[in-house]
């Protein structure tokens, strides 16, 4: 039976496919710290459920494709705090920030067309931008420079003649980059020269730290017409289950191609939208404490890298992933020693090899990504466990 080529041309996750192996591990009885995943610890408001459970309908029947003009209403108001005006027209809730970029890509891409990113980049991209018919373009970021990628000369180099989108993850998965607003205009002039959409992916943006502060492609209505956001309740609320995104612009075009294909799926969970839009609706103290959480996670994490010789990695600003460079040359073959053969006091880790998070594999050998969800001492105890590990295995 015939099996289509972009399929094969498909991988697997690099976050899920070693979970067979711990899986095992834990089975033997070692405790596996899974830092491999972006699934935070930190508990769903509570606002979620209740309003779930208020839901008074004797029904629970399709909603409008757009979504539900309760959780559009909080999305809208959400955005005056940036100082973003959106209608209703501008916005439309998908099941999860994975099928905004889906329906985005499908929209905006032709067979051999280009998407360009910065390398590393979020390993999903790949599969959603193949199914549309793409490829990925890379603008490359390296771990001695904390993959901050956003110069004109280095991202004019990554573009082609079949290149029709700059997509930015800010805050950034795998790497913690995070753009300023005055890089995000400078992207958005590259691509008004260019003719290029832009791609904003903003899941994680409040998750900022130090001197950095929250900002949005959406800030820029002078680019208003090529400014595409995709977001998401998974990261900023932590419910990840919840399976909320959304599609964001004010190009009616843009609008109109992802409408298609979002009537074409009908709704997304009606129960779901109801509880997001309690979400949507928390106050300022909400965002300050889990970014607060967050930063001292991050640097817990950091503290304990340093402690680890030969490793490579800057202090990432943003999102709750740090991307490593360790003193390895293959951090496949590490992981699957620390999963099948390593534990300290019973004790072993769980992160991602970074290989797949690249568009040539082969620079991300030596590299990891950890993402910080679990509790402080717990990320402690992960990053000991890796380098423990490490001395093990080199020896």
């Amino acid at each position: 039976m015939h099996i289509s080529e972009k399929s094969k041309k498909m991988g697997l996750s690099p976050i899920r496919r070693f979970n067979e192996l711990a899986i095992k591990a834990e089975e033997r009885g070692t405790k596996v710290y899974r830092v491999n995943i972006g699934q935070p610890d930190i508990a769903t408001p509570p606002c979620f459920m209740e309003a779930i459970r208020n839901y008074d309908k004797d029904v629970i029947a399709y909603m409008e494709s757009r979504g539900t003009d309760d959780l559009v209403d909080a999305v809208i108001d959400y955005f005056k705090r940036y100082g973003i005006d959106y209608e209703k027209r501008n916005i439309i809730i998908t099941t999860g920030g994975s099928e905004a970029l889906q329906m985005v890509f499908t929209t905006i891409l032709d067979e051999g067309d280009e998407v360009i990113v910065a390398d590393p980049y979020y390993s999903n991209y790949s599969t959603f931008v193949l199914s549309a018919g793409g490829t990925i373009g890379s603008i490359k970021a390296d771990a001695e420079e904390g993959y901050h990628y956003a110069e004109r000369e280095r991202i004019e180099q990554a573009i082609t003649d079949r290149t029709r989108a700059i997509c930015c993850t800010t805050p950034g998965n795998p790497t913690g980059d995070v753009l300023t607003l005055d890089e995000m205009r400078m992207i958005c002039e590259i691509a008004k020269e260019h003719d290029l959409w832009v791609i904003g992916d903003e899941v994680y943006r409040e998750f900022v730290y130090d001197d950095e502060e929250p900002a949005s492609f959406g800030m820029l209505d002078e680019y208003a017409d090529r400014v595409i956001i995709t977001d998401s309740v998974s990261k900023r609320f932590s419910a990840c289950g919840a399976r909320i995104g959304m599609v964001i612009s004010k190009n009616p075009d843009i609008m109109r191609g992802v409408m298609k294909i979002a009537q074409g799926r009908l709704c997304t969970s009606t129960l779901e939208q109801v509880g997001a839009a309690a979400l949507y609706r928390l106050g300022d103290d909400y965002y300050d404490e889990v970014r607060k959480e967050y930063k001292t996670r991050r640097d817990v994490v950091y503290e304990e890298l340093m402690k680890i010789p030969g490793v490579v990695c800057k202090k990432p600003k943003g999102a709750f992933y740090v991307t490593v460079k360790l003193p390895v040359d293959d951090i496949e073959d590490f992981l699957i020693f620390m999963l099948n053969e390593f534990s300290d006091n019973g004790e072993t880790v769980m992160f991602a090899p970074a290989g797949d998070f690249y568009v040539n594999p082969n620079r991300g050998m030596d590299k990891m990504r950890i993402a910080y969800v679990l509790n402080a001492e717990e990320m402690r105890r992960s990053v000991e466990l890796i380098r423990l590990g490490l001395e093990a295995y080199k020896k």
